[in-house]
């Protein structure tokens, strides 16, 4: 269920949705008392994305499986062919597939990373798609929908679970970062087109920025302090910022859903 996307990735280029899923969402692998499995969807071209997702997700769980699905047989031989290659494969599985995702012995996943998938569709698919997804998870399970640039430098998602989409996520590199504003370019599909006057999402990215802005004297001891006081203006002027404030050193802040979703049509 779903079409072929163009499948470009490259190693490393996910390591910002990775590095959310071992920390603020270490628990929904650490729930289950079998090993819990973890679902990457639609995994691209080349699956190290699909292997470094297992690789880091081990840090938490070490017995997590990961299962990479595509709709591409091609990819899905890639896929089977790194298997045979590594040393240690355990935890690392490919299958044919698409937004139906089939289980695995009937086991269903904790977690399933579409990570520049549905940016390829159009917005009205999202709803649909984000359904099929849900409907397949375990208990406590969790979609994310994301997008990031080339290089993984500049990354977004949403979660969504079994009550709808959750939170957005917007993670940066701090080291070159402009303007946090620049995440609108790599918004997820349910946002991108909605970043225009009038739109929740795009009051959200002005406040950022415009916090980013009075936060500017701090630039002197670094990035990192100056995100950290842009988004501790964020939440003092009562944006529902969701999670502690050590992910905002991360170039990292999670918030409400509630305060970027799309506006009723």
């Amino acid at each position: 269920m779903g079409v072929v996307t163009r499948g470009t990735t490259n190693p490393n280029r996910l390591r910002r949705g990775d590095r959310w899923l071992a920390g603020p969402q270490a628990w929904r692998l650490q729930r289950p008392a079998a090993a819990p499995l973890v679902v990457d969807l639609g995994y691209g071209a080349s699956p190290t994305t699909t292997l470094e997702l297992r690789d880091r997700l081990r840090a938490v769980r070490p017995d997590v499986r990961v299962l990479g699905i595509e709709i591409e047989p091609a990819r899905v031989q890639a896929g089977r062919d790194l298997v045979a290659s590594l040393e240690d494969a355990g935890g690392l599985d490919f299958r044919l597939g698409g937004f139906e995702i089939p289980t695995d012995a009937g086991q269903r996943p904790v977690v399933v990373r579409a990570f520049n998938v549905l940016r390829q569709y159009d917005e009205g698919e999202v709803a649909a798609a984000w359904a099929h997804m849900v409907a397949r998870l375990a208990p406590d399970g969790l979609v994310l929908d994301g997008t990031c640039d080339e290089l993984g430098r500049i990354a977004s998602w949403v979660a969504v679970d079994a009550g709808g989409p959750q939170s957005l996520t917007v993670s940066l590199r701090l080291r070159d970062l402009t303007r946090p504003g620049v995440v609108a370019e790599r918004l997820p599909k349910a946002l991108i087109h909605r970043n225009v006057p009038g739109e929740r999402v795009h009051a959200f990215l002005g406040a950022l920025d415009e916090a980013w802005r009075h936060a500017a004297p701090l630039a002197a001891y670094g990035m990192r302090p100056r995100f950290v006081q842009a988004v501790g203006e964020l939440k003092a002027a009562g944006w529902p910022i969701l999670g502690p404030a050590r992910r905002w050193r991360l170039g990292e802040l999670t918030v409400g859903w509630e305060a970027v979703a799309p506006r009723p049509s």
